[in-house]
């Protein structure tokens, strides 16, 4: 198969769909790679890495998209990228499309085959092609949330892990997934007072096995909500509903409650963000302030650290990358339940529920689709 790599455009965004060693193994296996002109440059990687991996670099992103039949992405394409998408083509990337209606649109009408990294599944009922990035998220949160929090950032003017004579920050996290447990390895490795709110009693154990009491462990259903934000000097939001938007946790009468000068970093924003006063941000402009609270709500936070974002996707997204090349869309997916999980969009068809839900498209199973 033809597979199209090109130059991820969204504001900031630095990484790129496949690494030269992935490149390689495509290549090897008798596929045609197409790499946009210096489209992994940012993150490392330069064309002669691709050349040497067997790739053709191609000068013209139309001519990508004109020629590719799988398009392999890091994030959702944008406007101008939609308008190149052909019938039947493949699309893999990440999508977040409960939160996009525009692009859902879009790709409906562009009658492609669209497959969201974000709702594979595996046999756990876990999101496989979404924990790679929700880690490194999850540790940038906390980076990031420590740099707001200097006075110079407009932030409480404390250090998270406090110093003799000054208390560590009161840090608070909502869900204890794969986001939260990250967070949670660099709060707790920074020496801040870690509060990690989750609704399951079982999966708030687990992070007790892990961490032991260097956090504290809070089933949403006994805690006073109010009370926690009200303590927290930097809230994490990594609340995560498969496919669908994020629940507003936090509302605007919440952030009353905050001290001036206390962050939220919102990581759910890609989803619609977990706090009813977020709105998307960049790596270029990444903080506002409502009501004393800085916000960080960069929907792409993984794109900062583009090397390291690339090799830790790439091992988890290959595999399936090398089941559509070798076998096809509708064999691919029809031996692989889990896979199947990710068919969002399929020849003018929403196939996922959550998202059909939302914007009000008729709902065709996956299945049924292909």
């Amino acid at each position: 198969m033809k597979i199209g790599l090109p130059k991820e455009i969204k504001p900031q965004e630095n990484r790129i769909g496949l690494t030269p060693d992935s490149v390689k193994q495509l290549t090897s296996n008798g596929h045609e790679v197409l790499v946009e002109n210096n489209g992994g440059f940012e993150a490392g990687f330069e064309n002669e890495h691709y050349s040497s991996a067997g790739a053709r670099i191609v000068d013209k992103v139309e001519d990508i998209f004109n020629d590719a039949e799988i398009i392999v992405k890091v994030k959702e394409p944008l406007v101008n990228e939609v308008k190149m998408i052909r019938e039947n083509q493949i699309v893999f990337t990440y999508l977040h499309l409960a939160a996009a209606k525009e692009l859902t649109a879009g790709l409906v009408k562009s009658k492609s085959v669209c497959i969201a990294y974000e709702t594979v599944t595996d046999n756990n009922g876990r999101l496989p092609l979404l924990a790679p990035m929700s880690a490194v998220a999850g540790r940038m949160s906390v980076q990031a949330g420590a740099h707001c929090l200097e006075k110079n950032q407009k932030g409480r003017g404390i250090l998270l892990g406090g110093a003799p004579g000054g208390e560590p920050a009161n840090v608070l996290i909502l869900g204890g997934g794969v986001v939260g447990e990250n967070a949670a390895t660099i709060a707790t490795g920074m020496k801040a007072k870690v509060h990690i709110v989750d609704k399951s009693e079982a999966r708030l154990k687990q992070l007790v096995q892990i961490f032991g009491d260097k956090i504290i462990p809070e089933q949403s259903d006994k805690i006073d909500l109010n009370k926690l934000v009200a303590e927290a000097d930097l809230l994490v939001g990594g609340v995560l509903i498969p496919g669908a938007e994020a629940p507003k946790l936090i509302t605007k009468d919440m952030l009353k409650l905050m001290k001036r000068g206390s962050v939220i970093v919102d990581v759910a924003i890609d989803q619609g963000g977990c706090v009813e006063t977020s709105k998307p941000t960049t790596h270029g402009n990444p903080t506002f302030i409502v009501d004393d609270v800085v916000h960080y709500c960069v929907a792409n936070m993984p794109g900062g650290v583009p090397r390291t974002s690339t090799f830790a996707l790439n091992k988890a997204t290959l595999p399936y990358l090398m089941k559509l090349a070798n076998n096809g869309y509708q064999k691919a997916l029809s031996e692989d339940k889990n896979f199947l999980a990710g068919l969002n969009v399929c020849k003018g068809e929403v196939t996922y529920k959550a998202v059909a839900d939302t914007f009000g498209y008729n709902f065709i199973s996956a299945s049924q689709a292909i």
